[in-house]
């Protein structure tokens, strides 16, 4: 028989007893050994890889949020954010206030110079180019000389001038000696009224050589310093710029005839580019609701956006597209629009003023509601509204907003998807 131990087990019953322990204590040890050894592995990757672990404490963290929204939410509608957090999510805000609705009408449009800043520059005499001082695309001022046309037209006129003037000369010296005499009564009567003749035919001739100067666009000043200047440049003609603007096109080279027939007539065509106009494509549905002096707004390809006006709503329509044809006046300071270039211009054909207006990128809705989250000093709080009319970008708000209220008017879709996480009353 086997005797009980001191405690009261016997003998086979302690040593079984003993070697379970043994093993739980092994299968302990090397269950705490794996555990040590996952902790330093994670501790290692998360060093190396915070790519990986940022985002896995970042699903954690929101994981908790969801868990506990009345950490982020109250139960009075506020979807609470940390001005960081609002500034990582690009929430942008603005005061709601009183604007103009305004509806608009979309269609294809031609930029083009301005026909009333157009100037073209002619040859007016026979002859060949000399001179070419202006380049495509250089800017000109008004009565700058541009181009020399040498001319025999030109040095026959200025011959002309010259030789009148010195007879002119002649004859008014010989018509004060003979008036002299003749109230001396030294001469007879006879030799005064020829003198007087010869000085008047003289006049004559010298003013018809000064106007024949004058169609060859000679200036005043021109023509006066004529008897002062060189010989050799009796047959050089002056072209000057008849306006202030740009070299748009440049019709001849040097040593080309021109002026003659068929010869070229015109030297340059410059415009004025500081205006320009559009010339939009209008639908004949759309055609009668457009009216002289309606906004018309045309965007770059630069995201530009210039402002001008209806000038000419052309009542011809076009047979091959079905269309008619509106021109808009454009400023053009700095000559970024460019005629030939396509754009879409906007019309503006009613302007309706209104009380309370918001961006439509300020609407959510929620519940089949127009939605807007309005600015709190801990986040924002979404109030459901009435819409009124609308345009294109804009929105009436007929109840539930305050003029001067600051609300979220950019990417408010995180408001919305952070009020859904949990059901919000609205205020």
């Amino acid at each position: 028989m086997t005797k009980p131990n001191s405690d009261g087990a016997t003998g086979p019953q302690s040593d079984a007893f003993a070697t379970r322990l043994r093993k739980s204590t092994a299968k302990l040890s090397s269950r705490s050994f794996l555990l040590v050894i996952i902790i330093v592995a994670s501790a290692v990757i998360g060093s190396w890889f915070p790519q990986i672990s940022a985002p896995l404490r970042f699903l954690f963290s929101s994981k908790t949020e969801v868990v506990q929204p009345a950490e982020q939410q109250s139960a009075e509608g506020l979807v609470k954010l940390t001005l960081e957090q609002i500034e990582a999510a690009k929430i942008e805000t603005a005061p709601a206030g009183p604007g103009t609705l305004t509806k608009r009408l979309v269609a294809p449009a031609s930029m083009t110079p301005d026909p009333d800043r157009i100037g073209r520059v002619a040859a007016k005499v026979a002859g060949t180019i000399a001179e070419l001082r202006k380049r495509l695309g250089d800017n000109v001022a008004l009565n700058e000389v541009i181009a020399v046309v040498d001319s025999r037209e030109v040095a026959d006129a200025k011959s002309g001038y010259l030789a009148a003037a010195v007879q002119y000369d002649l004859q008014n010296q010989l018509f004060l000696r003979e008036k002299g005499l003749f109230e001396k009564k030294i001469t007879a009567e006879q030799l005064f009224l020829k003198a007087k003749t010869s000085f008047a035919e003289a006049k004559l001739r010298l003013d018809l050589a000064r106007q024949k100067l004058a169609a060859l666009d000679l200036s005043e000043s021109e023509i006066t310093d004529l008897p002062s200047q060189p010989i050799s440049s009796l047959r050089r003609k002056e072209i000057r710029a008849p306006i202030a603007g740009r070299v748009i096109e440049r019709l001849v080279s040097l040593g080309q005839p021109v002026g003659g027939e068929g010869q070229a007539k015109e030297l340059y065509v410059l415009s004025d580019l500081s205006v320009v106009q559009a010339d939009i494509s209008v639908p004949i549905s759309d055609l009668a609701a457009i009216r002289e002096g309606q906004l018309v707004l045309v965007k770059t390809p630069d995201e530009r956006v210039f402002e001008g006006k209806v000038v000419v709503v052309n009542a011809i329509i076009t047979q091959e597209t079905r269309s008619g044809h509106v021109i808009a006046s454009f400023g053009n300071p700095d000559f970024a629009l460019h005629p030939g270039v396509l754009l879409n211009a906007e019309i503006a054909l009613a302007r309706t003023p209104v009380k309370v207006r918001i961006p439509r990128a300020a609407m959510q809705m929620i519940d089949n509601e127009p939605t807007v989250f309005v600015r709190a000093p801990n986040g924002f709080v979404k109030r459901k509204i009435v819409i009124g009319a609308t345009d294109d970008v804009s929105a009436e708000v007929t109840a539930g907003l305050s003029p001067g209220e600051a609300i979220a008017v950019s990417n408010t879709f995180v408001l919305k998807a952070e009020a859904a996480k949990s059901n919000i009353p609205e205020e």
